[in-house]
């Protein structure tokens, strides 16, 4: 039996590719036994990856949470999240992935939004349900074309390229229906940054007053940032990603929780059970058990 969660890369057969694939569902699912590992198991992303699912209801899920999938909607993981797919011979749909060097290399295509709303898996749900008047899949379905022309090759990543930014522009426009609330302002300038210290500094510190004082600001305005932007309190926040953060080490490594917990800044291994425990109701090793 497997003693981690693997951690899958991005490997397109497709020769001289630049770091973006496009398959469908049913293909990923007739061949989930040839595969190195099962995708109906729990595993690590090394790229990001768009889920469009065009027909049929399951379930798949994303950092340990399933969530309910059926025509139109759209399931969107970032490099490093928990991914599991649940086949049935209904499900249909297309599968974009694409590495953290092809986002780099066409960022600025994006919209600046889109960087927001689609790349924040604390921030966002992963799901997007489409309307059934969103034409998002007529591009994707015309990427798919494109990617499988093995007869024309001329000039076909620039097609990608003007695809790709489509795409996104479109997914966009869908997540900004799902989140009218997170327009551009102050308060969520102060949470990205609040976010990027917790990432930078959550080793050293799980205490909301710290990262008030590094942001200049009082613990009560923190306080209101938060509930404002993700409905829970800078302490939640913290304790949330921590426990993220926690589970993905415990799945994607041969770690021992003792360990564990002296790498996440926790001064006796005794402190961090009970912290797991508490916001989880497992001991990591129940959890680790668990899931693999």
């Amino acid at each position: 039996m497997e003693k981690n969660i693997p951690n899958i890369e991005f490997d397109s057969s497709k020769p001289d590719n630049s770091g973006i694939e496009i398959l469908t569902i049913k293909s990923l699912f007739d061949r989930k036994n040839e595969i190195a590992h099962n995708p109906e198991k729990a595993h690590q992303l090394a790229f990001n990856m768009i889920v469009f699912y065009t027909a049929g209801q399951s379930k798949h899920l994303v950092d340990f949470v399933w969530h309910e999938v059926k025509q139109n909607t759209i399931i969107h993981l970032s490099k490093g999240q928990i991914n599991a797919f649940q086949f049935n011979e209904e499900l249909q749909g297309y599968i974009i992935l694409f590495t953290e060097d092809y986002l780099k290399k066409h960022i600025n295509t994006l919209p600046k939004n889109e960087l927001i709303r689609l790349f924040n898996a604390h921030l966002f749900s992963p799901i997007i349900q489409a309307s059934q008047k969103s034409n998002v899949l007529n591009y994707i379905e015309l990427f798919y074309e494109e990617y499988s022309n093995i007869e024309e090759d001329y000039n076909q990543e620039n097609t990608y390229k003007a695809l790709y930014s489509i795409i996104f522009s479109k997914l966009e426009r869908l997540k900004e229906y799902q989140t009218i609330h997170l327009k551009k302002s102050d308060k969520l300038n102060r949470f990205l940054e609040f976010k990027s210290l917790l990432e930078k500094n959550y080793i050293k510190s799980k205490n909301a007053d710290f990262y008030a004082n590094k942001l200049n600001i009082t613990y009560k305005h923190l306080n209101t940032i938060c509930k404002d932007i993700v409905s829970v309190t800078a302490k939640q926040f913290i304790d949330a990603f921590v426990i993220l953060e926690a589970k993905r080490l415990l799945l994607n490594s041969e770690i021992k929780s003792t360990e564990l917990a002296y790498s996440l800044g926790f001064e006796e291994p005794t402190n961090f059970v009970k912290y797991f425990k508490n916001h989880t109701k497992f001991t990591p090793n129940s959890f680790k058990k668990d899931y693999i």
